[in-house]
């Protein structure tokens, strides 16, 4: 049986970073704040370029501000997992992108 991944802001950024960056034409972001920022950027670039799914970006981007000033264990979980589920497509978007490019 495979191990589950644990989720943290700080994991969701390490593996999303890199593209969002891309995306919002930066620097990769490391904090939880930058990373947000980029995500809202990137919303407006995939606009811009007639992709869908940029309304989950900025749930994303709440749910990962949310998560890291929860002091609810529980809560941050839950946000954490909704934030991934909304990034789940953040690859694909911009590999898009990239293709426009």
């Amino acid at each position: 049986m495979p191990a589950t991944k644990t989720l943290t802001v700080e994991s969701l950024i390490a593996e999303y970073a890199d593209d969002i960056a891309f995306a919002a034409e930066e620097q990769p972001a490391t904090t939880v704040n930058d990373f947000a920022a980029q995500m809202r950027d990137a919303t407006r670039t995939f606009e811009l370029a007639g992709i869908n799914g940029g309304d989950e970006l900025e749930n994303a981007a709440t749910y990962l501000v949310d998560a890291a000033t929860s002091a609810d264990p529980t809560e941050q979980a839950v946000l954490l997992k909704k934030a991934a589920k909304s990034l789940a497509y953040a690859d694909d978007m911009v590999s898009e992108l990239r293709d426009m490019v």
